[in-house]
């Protein structure tokens, strides 16, 4: 089955418009990737690079950049060398359409990387490596924590109105796939912190005979004299205890 990025250009040299149908199908498509990955938050945005490329017209190349504490660029996934090199060069500028796009939470354009002249600096080294037309959709916001979806193509005026719509239906479609597999993972790593501090205080009661609640508080004014996060003191607890058995 032929994927929308790859339908062959028309005699006007457009790409044929998209019908809903092929839309519809091609996000229950992604759907189901997405539904397979959604225990695993990594595998999650490497399926969305992965499926904008194939069903964004257009798109070439992929990243999915977020920016941590407000200032901490980082690529999360990417599908293409040239989307990696354009995160680091923003990275190392600290300004571009990627960043303004996850901060302010908008969708950014350019149609010729040439002629932009919002982000000079990183649209002259963009251009250098043959990206000449870039989309960039606001992916999700937790806290001081943002993220971006960006779209890349060698082509000039590459992303039509018809691309913006699709992309920004993809980017809603895929933020939601992306917070419920994060609430998955931070789920499975409370019960799992939460089954150590038990074996944990488990441990304390039966060395030194102490009832539930006087093992917890051992554990807290450990963790707290350590500076150590309860549940890495509760599982160094275990593994101490494991290797002096083993």
């Amino acid at each position: 089955m032929t994927t929308i990025s790859e339908q062959t250009l028309n005699a006007s040299g457009a790409i044929p418009r998209v019908t809903d149908f092929q839309l519809s199908r091609r996000l229950a498509e992604v759907a189901e990737k997405l539904r397979r990955q959604h225990s695993d938050p990594d595998r999650v945005l490497a399926v969305i690079t992965e499926s904008a490329v194939a069903n964004v017209p257009s798109a070439e190349f992929a990243s999915i950049t977020t920016v941590l504490q407000g200032k901490f660029v980082h690529s999360a996934a990417l599908s293409g060398e040239p989307a990696g090199h354009c995160d680091k060069i923003q990275e190392q500028l600290g300004e571009g359409p990627c960043l303004e796009s996850a901060v302010e939470q908008k969708t950014i354009r350019i149609d010729d990387m040439d002629s932009d002249t919002r982000w000079p600096l990183f649209a002259d080294a963009a251009s250098a490596l043959g990206v000449k037309s870039m989309i960039c959709f606001q992916l999700y916001v937790e806290g001081i924590n943002f993220g971006a979806l960006n779209l890349h193509s060698t082509r000039t005026n590459a992303f039509s109105e018809e691309a913006e719509s699709i992309g920004s239906l993809f980017a809603a479609h895929a933020a939601i796939a992306f917070s419920t597999a994060r609430e998955e993972q931070q789920i499975r790593a409370a019960l799992t912190s939460r089954d150590l501090i038990g074996q944990a205080k488990g441990m304390l009661m039966e060395r030194y005979n102490l009832n539930s609640q006087a093992a917890f508080a051992l554990l807290a004014k450990l963790s707290q004299d350590t500076n150590v996060k309860l549940a890495d003191l509760a599982e160094q607890l275990v593994i101490d205890a494991a290797k002096s058995t083993g």
